[in-house]
């Protein structure tokens, strides 16, 4: 990273990371479809999410100012975490959860679904981190991945305003980067494919992130691969892989 810069005043920038993850199963039966919603509405309820958010706040050297959560009818559940540079008192009064840094903030989004006809479910999570001054949620990014099943990965980093070092020259961002990819362990990275699309001049990065190896078991809600017919097992993996792709390429693929 270098030296760390010297700035004249408050680091004027702000960061924005948005991180989506999506985690696709095969459920076959139409009550194995409603136990897999269930299932993941238990395993990412609204509890477990704050206390991921709250070890990423913690990861950036942040303190929670308010933390508001709620688990949805019929599915799905969300946290937003205020959080701030600064140290504070925490409140963590009522049953919801939201969470504010002095002008940032932590937000997560479950999405969990499936389609009826084809018997392939898919659960979303959208996270944002948005963070002023010199914090960056960027070194969250492993933590993140490893926290949910992530098969498809997209990924939106973008720096705004600017800031000026001690001479008064203005600093558009604070970090020298070329890509999301350079914040990731490089173990995990093998495990994927990925690419980038980043727009350098407005400091605007995006990188998409598709699992590679695909092992059917893995895959399957309460079935046995060895139960399925080899024929079937083909057609599952062919389904599984397409529903992977199309949301890799944001577009369907036929």
């Amino acid at each position: 990273m270098g030296d760390k810069l010297r700035l004249y005043g408050f680091n004027n920038l702000t960061k924005s990371l948005s991180f989506n993850i999506y985690d696709v199963c095969y459920a076959r039966t139409e009550r194995e479809q409603r136990d897999y919603v269930a299932y993941i509405d238990e395993q990412y309820n609204s509890t477990r999410l704050t206390d991921i958010l709250l070890h990423v706040t913690d990861m950036i050297g942040a303190h929670v100012l308010n933390v508001s959560s709620q688990d949805y009818d019929p599915q799905g559940a969300s946290v937003t975490i205020m959080i701030a540079e600064e140290a504070m008192v925490p409140n963590l009064d009522g049953e919801t959860v939201v969470a504010h840094l002095d002008k940032s903030h932590v937000t997560v989004h479950t999405y969990p679904e499936y389609h009826p006809e084809n018997a392939i479910a898919t659960f979303r999570v959208d996270i944002d981190v948005a963070t002023c001054g010199e914090i960056t949620p960027l070194s969250t990014l492993d933590y993140l991945i490893g926290s949910f099943d992530s098969d498809i990965i997209t990924m939106d980093y973008r720096v705004r305003g600017f800031t000026r070092d001690v001479d008064g020259r203005k600093v558009f961002n604070d970090i020298a980067m070329t890509s999301i990819q350079d914040f990731i362990d490089p173990k995990i990275l093998q495990n994927y494919d990925a690419y980038d699309v980043n727009v350098y001049k407005i400091n605007s990065f995006h990188t998409n992130m598709l699992i590679n190896d695909m092992q059917l078991q893995d895959y399957l809600f309460n079935t046995d691969v060895y139960e399925i017919p080899p024929k079937q097992r083909l057609e599952i993996s062919d389904n599984l892989r397409k529903e992977m792709l199309d949301i890799y390429h944001g577009t369907n693929i036929y």
